[in-house]
């Protein structure tokens, strides 16, 4: 599996989802299409996730995921980025490329006006719930690595600041004043 195919997978699991903007049926679909993969696929497929996991490591993306979620620990963080990989490919880059541009997205809005959090902590199972339906065994812990870049410094403020975050992300703010 390499990351075009894995990017397909999660298209074609938005396609089964009875609703794709319910990120948790995507995210089911996904790792029911993964089972059908070889192990070593599997495996590939689980690198990958958090390969995105880590470019999607940044600071500004986390901040619009504080305001967004109302506040954002490190595991929330995680939800909230495994909720952003089950929306595709094209907004996962346009969203890494520009965090601001979440307020584009129908989700976000809809998520302010009804008050509700995006996430999808089941995205980072994927590929565990897979191998485990395939093999009958856990995915190898040391089938994989994780590396998470360093933050931005210039984003090392509390993003409970409201003004310095709309400074940086005026859109996602204006969604979520205070």
């Amino acid at each position: 599996m390499d990351t075009e195919q894995f990017w397909s997978l999660i298209d074609q699991a938005r396609g089964k989802a009875l609703d794709p903007s319910d990120a948790d049926d995507v995210a089911e679909q996904a790792t029911a299409l993964l089972a059908a993969y070889e192990p070593q696929q599997i495996i590939d497929a689980q690198q990958i996730l958090w390969d995105l996991m880590a470019a999607s490591y940044q600071a500004p993306l986390w901040a619009a995921a504080y305001v967004i979620n109302g506040g954002c620990s490190d595991d929330g963080f995680d939800y909230f980025r495994g909720w952003l990989i089950v929306q595709g490919r094209a907004v996962f880059e346009q969203v890494t490329a520009d965090a601001d541009r979440l307020a584009d997205l129908r989700a976000v809005r809809e998520a302010e006006s009804e008050g509700i959090d995006l996430s999808c902590e089941q995205t980072l199972s994927i590929a565990w719930d897979a191998y485990e339906t395939v093999t009958g065994a856990e995915l190898p812990s040391d089938a994989f690595t994780i590396t998470y870049p360093e933050l931005d410094p210039d984003w090392d403020f509390d993003f409970d600041d409201h003004d310095r975050v709309a400074a940086r992300l005026p859109r996602v703010a204006a969604l979520y004043p205070l």
